[in-house]
């Protein structure tokens, strides 16, 4: 007699990963968020840090693993049904790294996800469909945002004076400031780094704005 041997499940390199996006969303923080409360580099769990330059898969070590498991109180029962759950209430966000907002074809003229480099993340939303996400990276905009914080911005939500906004130009620069002032013939804007002085962008350069609507850290 033959033995039909049982098929057996096995863990891919992106289900491993989500499953630590998932828990750290659970405990309220970003993946850079969790490897600091856990002892570990902050860009330990980034997802700039899972693909190699040249295209291999990078897997989160059983050490790394346990202290995150450590640090939020959860146990390996926990972490396996992450695996496998359906994150939050289904929906994914488009995910960029900042680094490349400012990439050719990354964006729409209305300052939506085009193009490559995009991958996915879920995150709570609320009903705008057009929310993206971006991710840190460096530590340019500290002690605001540091490398591994993930921010939601929305191209469609409306913005007020003292909103953080981020602002592509045409020329193809992208960056998060604070807006100050917003005419028809520019925008006022101040740096994240209070002791920089104010920027002024005129109208006609501006490609478009986007306004910030949460970071997680």
């Amino acid at each position: 007699m033959v033995r039909q041997a049982k098929a057996q499940r096995i863990l891919s390199h992106d289900q491993i990963w989500v499953a630590l996006d998932r828990l750290a969303e659970r405990a309220g923080l970003s993946p850079s968020g969790l490897a600091r409360r856990a002892g570990l580099d902050p860009t330990t769990f980034n997802r700039s840090k899972r693909v190699t330059a040249d295209g291999r898969e990078r897997w989160p070590s059983t050490e790394s693993i346990a202290k995150a498991l450590a640090a939020t109180g959860d146990s390996l029962d926990t972490f396996a049904r992450l695996v496998g759950d359906d994150p939050g209430d289904g929906r994914s966000l488009p995910l960029l790294d900042f680094a490349l907002a400012g990439a050719s074809g990354a964006f729409d003229e209305q300052g939506h996800p085009s193009g490559k480099g995009w991958t996915e993340t879920a995150l709570p939303t609320d009903e705008d469909s057009h929310i993206f996400a971006m991710e840190i990276s460096g530590d340019a905009l500290a002690p605001v945002y540091r490398s591994g914080d993930i921010i939601l911005v929305s191209p469609r939500a409306p913005i007020r004076k003292g909103d953080r906004v981020v602002v592509k130009t045409k020329a193809g620069e992208v960056t998060i400031a604070t807006l100050k002032r917003r005419t028809a013939r520019s925008l006022e804007l101040q740096p994240l780094e209070a002791a920089q002085s104010e920027r002024t962008i005129a109208a006609n350069d501006v490609g478009w704005i986007a306004r910030i609507l949460w970071a997680s850290q």
